[in-house]
């Protein structure tokens, strides 16, 4: 069976926003290599660094100071990733800029 087809019969059987055709591409390829499951192997790298504790500092952080921006931020608490969204997805701030 083709991806098209593969990709036809699931939007009529779910819907048509459930799974982009390149998606299934990479599945019937993979299948094709002898990949028995759909489940994300594991992968190298370490675990992630977020803890409930260094949240809460991030948190207390902000909340001393409003204007405290992601250098700052990071020269007080090393272990943070200046590319770690910590605002957004773990504590609901918004990053917003006054120019």
């Amino acid at each position: 069976m083709k991806e098209d087809e593969i990709h036809l019969q699931i939007s009529e059987v779910n819907g048509e926003n459930i799974m982009r055709e390149e998606i299934i591409r990479k599945w019937v390829t993979a299948f094709k290599d002898n990949r028995t499951n759909v489940h994300d192997e594991e992968r190298s790298g370490g675990p992630s660094v977020i803890t409930e504790d260094l949240v809460q500092k991030v948190d207390g952080k902000f909340l001393e100071n409003r204007r405290f921006t992601i250098s700052s931020l990071y020269n007080e608490l090393p272990q943070v990733s200046r590319s770690v969204p910590y605002g957004t997805e773990y504590l609901d701030y918004r990053k917003l800029c006054s120019c």
